[in-house]
């Protein structure tokens, strides 16, 4: 399956409910738009490859990527699951060295790339932009340092906090609770650290709690204050 490739008209309503975009003048994100391009990817697609040299920041229209890296011992670690609105690839940007991560497609994904010298430019011109950028790192940081802590914690502890993660980078709310994608095992094992045969035990112990519901593509979350009191 070939990329399909289009110019992504910078008045896209898309671009502008993107947290990143929130709240900046929309002349200057149209301005900054200007040449934006989408391309549509299959799953499982290599999208950047870590120590590639970053001439773009990508912002991803629909669908899923996943951040990876590798251990010491070589073993595939995903840093973390991206979706719609969010931005990747902006470090290499910033500070023009070569990409820290892989990024791959989950599923179908459409992604558009801005040239790096666009963003950067946005980033001189629109204070707001800048403050957007801090906002979206500092979360990130915070994400980290919470699962770092939970490493050593009891296996429900970190599958209920992975998920607590997805709800809150990418939770969409329904009338029945709060929906994330219900992502191949691997990737949650991937996410927790822990066995994927540990993840499906814990996920289905939380189903019979009613702390979660699952179907073909979702998990829904009810409650999400109740699945915090699991952590431990």
């Amino acid at each position: 399956m070939e990329d399909r490739y289009s110019l992504q008209a910078p008045t896209n309503p898309w671009m502008f409910s993107a947290p990143f975009f929130q709240g900046l003048p929309e002349p200057v994100v149209e301005i900054a738009l200007t040449n934006l391009v989408t391309r549509t990817h299959p799953a499982n697609q290599v999208i950047l490859l870590e120590n590639d040299w970053g001439g773009s920041v990508y912002f991803i229209v629909d669908g899923w990527v996943k951040i990876r890296t590798y251990n010491m011992e070589g073993k595939e670690v995903t840093l973390n699951i991206l979706g719609k609105g969010e931005l990747f690839g902006e470090m290499a940007a910033l500070d023009e060295v070569p990409r820290s991560t892989d990024v791959i497609t989950l599923t179908a994904t459409v992604i558009g790339s801005m040239p790096s010298q666009d963003f950067v430019k946005l980033l001189h011109t629109e204070p707001m932009a800048g403050v957007r950028l801090s906002q979206l790192m500092a979360r990130r940081l915070r994400q980290v340092n919470r699962r770092l802590r939970l490493r050593e914690s009891d296996s429900q502890s970190r599958v209920a906090d992975t998920l607590l993660f997805l709800a809150e980078g990418q939770g969409k709310q329904a009338q029945t609770g709060t929906e994330i994608p219900n992502l191949p095992h691997r990737e949650l094992s991937s996410l927790s650290g822990l066995a994927r045969e540990t993840v499906t035990r814990v996920l289905t112990r939380l189903e019979k709690k009613g702390l979660i519901r699952r179907d073909q593509d979702t998990i829904c979350i009810p409650d999400l204050s109740a699945l915090e009191r699991m952590i431990v």
